[in-house]
C-alpha cells in the first residue's frame, strides 16, 4: 500500500501488537474494540483488511459486522493452514478447548500450553490438579496473569518467537512434557517447528483447529493481496472518475 500511495489506518489488540508492528506506517489504533468501536473507527473508510491472527473470532466477528453496518467492502488475509501436511498418531486434531483438555487429561499428568496467554485461564479452569507449563510472550502483564492463576516459575517459559525446530525439541527435553496443546497456527507461526519435534519424541499433540468463519473474499499470500489492491484500485478510479 505504501508503494501504491494509498493510505491506510492500522488497528492492533495490544501495546505488545504496537511494538510488533514498529515498521509499519499508517495511523495506529492500539485497544480492543466491539462492533459499535470498529464502526466508528472506520467512518471514511473505503476498504477494510481483516489480518488479525486466525483464533481472534470475536475480534473479526465484530470487524464483519460494523463492515456490514457501514457497507465497507471487507477482505480476510488468512495465513493458510497446514494441519493436513502432517498426519502421525499421536497428532490428535480437535475443535475446541474444552475437548482438547479432556483428550490431554487423559494422557498425562504434566502438560506443555504453546497456546498463548489469551485463555490460559480456561485451562487452568479446565485441567484442575495437572502440571501445566505454558510457554507466553515476556511481558508484565502476561508474567503477572501467570501469578495470579498460580503458575510457578517453573511453570512459565516466557519468550518470544519465531522459535526453531531445534530449539522447541530441546525444550522439550528440558520440561518433559507428556502431552502438548496447540494450535494450527500456520507456517507463519511455527506449526511445523511446533509439533515435529513434539512427534519426534513421542509426546502425543493436540491441536485447536481453527474456528470456522466463512468470508465473501479471501486471500493468503502477499502476491494475491497486491493482485486484490491492483484490483480495488482500478475499481476506485474508474468510481471516481465516473462520479466527478
Amino acid at each position: 500500500m505504501a508503494r501504491r500511495g494509498v493510505s491506510y489506518s492500522l488497528s492492533v489488540a495490544t501495546a505488545t501488537g504496537e511494538a510488533l508492528a514498529a515498521g509499519v506506517g499508517g495511523a495506529r489504533q492500539v485497544g480492543r474494540m466491539d462492533a459499535a468501536g470498529m464502526a466508528g473507527w472506520l467512518s471514511g473508510a473505503r476498504w477494510v483488511i481483516d489480518a488479525s491472527h486466525p483464533y481472534a473470532e470475536l475480534a473479526s466477528q465484530h470487524l464483519a459486522a460494523a463492515c456490514r453496518a457501514l457497507a465497507l467492502p471487507l477482505t480476510r488475509y488468512e495465513r493458510p493452514s497446514d494441519i493436513d501436511a502432517i498426519t502421525h498418531p499421536r497428532l490428535l486434531p480437535v475443535d475446541s478447548i474444552e475437548q482438547a483438555c479432556r483428550t490431554a487429561a487423559a494422557l498425562g499428568q504434566r502438560i506443555l500450553l504453546t497456546t498463548g496467554s489469551k485463555q490460559l485461564a480456561d485451562y487452568v479452569r479446565l485441567l484442575p490438579g495437572k502440571t501445566l507449563i505454558a510457554r507466553v510472550l515476556p511481558t508484565a502483564a502476561i508474567l503477572a496473569q501467570c501469578a495470579e492463576l498460580g503458575l510457578g516459575v517453573s511453570q512459565v517459559i516466557a519468550m518470544t518467537g519465531p522459535f526453531s525446530r531445534e530449539l522447541n525439541l530441546a525444550l522439550y527435553r528440558q520440561y518433559r512434557p507428556e502431552v502438548m496443546i496447540t494450535k494450527e497456527s500456520g507456517r507463519e507461526g511455527g506449526y511445523a517447528e511446533k509439533v515435529l519435534p513434539c512427534l519426534a519424541l513421542n509426546i502425543p499433540c493436540v491441536v485447536i483447529r481453527r474456528p470456522l468463519m466463512r468470508w465473501d473474499d479471501v486471500i493468503s499470500t502477499p502476491d494475491a493481496f497486491e493482485h486484490r489492491l491492483d484490483q480495488w484500485l482500478n475499481a476506485a478510479g474508474t468510481a471516481n472518475k465516473e462520479s466527478s
